[in-house]
C-alpha cells in the first residue's frame, strides 16, 4: 500500500499458520520497527543469513524491534508445516513466523527472492530492502537508525551450513535435479521424464556435471529413488557441498557419502560422520562435505541404502 510515494507495510493475512505468535498485521505492529524476512527452509542463502537475523532479533528486541519471518515454500514438501516447525526449532528461531504456503504475503510484497529483508519504520513505511546474502553491517546500521540508537555491531559466528561461503573457491553453481530446472545431467543413457529407469554413471564427470546410478524416477522438481542402492555423483569445486533431500516414503533412509571414492574423513559435513555415514530423516538441506584442506575439484557420490529418498538440488559454499 503506497501513500504519497511511500510504500507501507502491506497486510500479513493469508498465512495458513503462525509460529511463535498470534497472527500479526500493520495494526498490531504500529509504532514498532519491523524487519520482515522472507525465507524457505532449504535455501542455503537464507541459512547463511539467518544467524544475523537471529542475532538482531535478540539484540534489539528490548529497543522495539520485531522480526517477522515469512516462510514461503520453494519445493512442494516445504508446504508441510511440521518441516517448517522443525526448521524453526533447529535454528533456535523465537520470533514470529508466518507460514505463507499460498504465497499471499509474498504477493502482497511483490517479493521475488529468498532471502529478502524489508525494513519498516515506526510509521509502517518500508524504508529499505535487501535481497540475498551480505550487506550485514549496513542492514544493522539501518535497524539502529530506525530504532534511534547507535552501538557496535552484534558479533555473529555462523557454524555448520550457517557459516559464510568460501567465495574465492566457489566455482560450482546451485544445481537443480528435477527436469523443470535441471541441467548438466551426464548419465550416458539420458533422462526419462516421470518414468522409472535404470541409470549408470559415466566413466568420468566434467566439472559441474552430475549423474545417477540405479533405478530412479526423474520428476519435475526432484529425482526419487525407486530401488535400494541408488547413487548420485557430482563433480564440484567448492569448500562445502549440500544436498536438499526429503524422505519420500516418510521413513528414515541411511546413506553414505564418498569423496573421490573414499570416506571423507575430516572433510565430512555436519550431516555425515568421518566414514561418510548419514541418515535422511527430515526434509531439509544436508551438508555432505566441508573440505578441511586446500579446496580443489572433487567428486562426491551419495548412495542410499533404502528406496524413497527424493533429492532436489545441490548447493555449494
Amino acid at each position: 500500500m503506497a501513500a504519497f510515494g511511500r510504500t507501507h507495510l502491506p497486510p500479513l493475512g493469508g498465512a495458513v499458520e503462525w509460529l511463535n505468535s498470534e497472527p500479526l498485521g500493520p495494526a498490531e505492529l504500529r509504532g514498532r520497527v519491523v524487519l520482515v524476512n522472507f525465507w524457505t527452509l532449504t535455501c542455503i542463502n537464507w541459512l547463511r543469513q539467518e544467524p544475523y537475523v537471529r542475532a538482531w532479533s535478540q539484540a534489539y528486541r528490548d529497543d522495539g524491534l520485531v522480526v517477522v519471518g515469512v516462510h514461503t515454500p520453494e519445493f512442494t514438501f516445504e508446504h508441510e508445516v511440521d518441516w517448517v516447525r522443525r526448521a524453526v526449532a533447529a535454528r533456535s528461531i523465537d520470533y514470529p513466523v508466518a507460514v505463507d504456503n499460498d504465497y499471499a504475503i509474498w504477493s502482497a510484497f511483490a517479493n521475488q527472492y529468498w532471502p529478502a529483508l524489508y525494513f519498516v519504520d515506526t510509521d509502517g513505511v518500508i524504508s529499505d530492502e535487501h535481497f540475498g546474502e551480505g550487506r550485514y553491517e549496513q542492514s544493522e546500521r539501518t535497524l539502529q537508525h530506525l530504532l534511534g540508537i547507535e552501538r557496535n555491531p552484534v558479533p555473529v559466528n555462523g557454524t555448520g551450513p550457517e557459516a559464510a561461503a568460501d567465495w574465492d573457491s566457489l566455482r560450482t553453481p546451485e544445481t537443480y535435479l528435477g527436469f523443470r530446472r535441471g541441467d548438466h545431467f551426464a548419465s550416458p543413457n539420458g533422462a526419462a521424464l516421470d518414468e522409472r529407469r535404470a541409470y549408470d554413471l559415466p566413466e568420468s564427470l566434467a566439472l559441474n556435471q552430475w549423474a545417477l546410478a540405479g533405478e530412479w524416477t526423474i520428476g519435475s522438481e526432484n529425482v526419487a529413488l525407486d530401488r535400494a542402492g541408488g547413487s548420485i555423483a557430482f563433480r564440484f569445486h567448492a569448500r562445502d557441498a549440500h544436498l536438499v533431500l526429503a524422505p519420500g516414503a516418510g521413513r528414515p533412509v541411511p546413506f553414505r557419502v564418498l569423496l573421490d571414492g573414499e570416506a571423507p574423513g575430516p572433510s565430512h559435513g555436519v550431516d555425515v560422520d568421518a566414514d561418510g555415514n548419514g541418515v535422511l530423516v527430515d526434509g531439509r538441506l544436508y551438508q555432505l562435505v566441508r573440505q578441511q584442506d586446500a579446496v580443489r575439484e572433487r567428486t562426491l557420490e551419495i548412495t542410499f541404502d533404502e528406496p524413497g529418498a527424493a533429492a532436489y538440488a545441490f548447493t555449494f559454499g
